[in-house]
């Protein structure tokens, strides 16, 4: 019961450390490859911005997608994309530092973090409880 225990803490905290890196990496990519997304600050800021990214990522998310249900039923799932630009649109509000002018930048943005956000799943997979 206890390694059980452990096991599902880990998983939780891995959960976390990959969403603070997969936004922290999104936003930075986002702000080298896709133009009317401009950083303007120090380094700190901007991972900083990539933490607040993840922790609403990994704690907000989940409840408006268990709110906003019925519609992700009824857009068969694109309406999960709509959450997401809402997460990064939420980052840009709170950061000056960050800005991102228009629809097409916010959403290749969100895009570039939702792939990220894959990718790191896929390099660090989850950990597998040992069978006995």
């Amino acid at each position: 019961m206890t390694s059980f225990l452990i096991l599902a803490i880990l998983s939780g905290v891995r959960g976390l450390l990959l969403q603070i890196i997969a936004g922290i990496l999104g936003l930075f990519l986002a702000i080298q490859f896709v133009s009317g997304v401009e950083f303007e600050g120090e380094i700190q800021i901007l991972f900083l911005a990539g933490i607040i990214l993840g922790l609403l990522n990994f704690f907000l998310k989940p409840i408006l997608k268990f709110i906003t249900l019925p519609l992700w039923f009824l857009t068969f799932g694109l309406f999960s994309l709509v959450i997401n630009v809402g997460m990064i649109l939420l980052v840009d509000i709170i950061f000056p530092e960050l800005k991102i002018e228009g629809l097409l930048p916010l959403f290749l943005t969100t895009l570039l973090v939702l792939g990220t956000s894959i990718l790191v799943s896929i390099f660090f997979p989850k950990f597998q409880r040992a069978r006995k």
